[in-house]
């Protein structure tokens, strides 16, 4: 039984990467403060085997733009989150591309800038944090994002001539 469970184990783990696949899940922002920053976002996603969703990459819905996000960050984030705040999945925003024009409109000064988002399921809302850290070393919560689920992209909308092939909805 034992090398049975070992097997499967060592299985689930090349198996989960294999047949991972991205999806392009959209959402829109559910209240004022979320939609002075965004109309909305599409979240470029690897879905595993056994469906758990992990965020690559951020695409704004209304402007030209996406910032690549990475899995991971220290846990003084989650000690600013607001009280009742069930969220825990950090993100660091990487500097290039939009990352820092993103991180900057999350947490304006901030030197570095972190996402925290709640479990992305399909259907379902979607609550964002946005961290920062200061000069000075202190972490504060910036901003709270809410967005509603808009749908999921069949696969990501076909780019016109000199267009970024991001997906957009529109």
């Amino acid at each position: 039984m034992r090398r049975f469970l070992i097997a499967l184990a060592v299985l689930s783990a090349v198996a989960g990467p294999a047949m991972a696949e991205i999806r392009y899940l959209a959402f829109d922002a559910s209240d004022r403060v979320t939609q002075a920053l965004t109309r909305g976002i599409t979240l470029e996603a690897d879905r595993s085997l056994f469906g758990a969703i992990s965020v690559r990459r951020i695409i704004s819905t209304s402007h030209r733009g996406s910032a690549e996000i990475r899995r991971g960050g220290p846990d003084r984030v989650l000690r600013t989150l607001p009280d009742g705040a069930a969220e825990a999945s950090i993100y660091s925003i990487a500097p290039g591309g939009d990352g820092h024009a993103l991180a900057n409109a999350l947490c304006p000064g901030a030197d570095e800038t972190w996402l925290v988002l709640g479990r992305v399921r399909l259907g379902r809302p979607l609550v964002a944090h946005g961290v920062g850290r200061w000069s000075d070393g202190s972490f504060r919560h910036c901003v709270t994002l809410n967005y509603v689920w808009r749908g999921e992209w069949a696969q990501p909308p076909a780019a016109g001539p000199g267009d970024d092939p991001t997906p957009s909805a529109r």
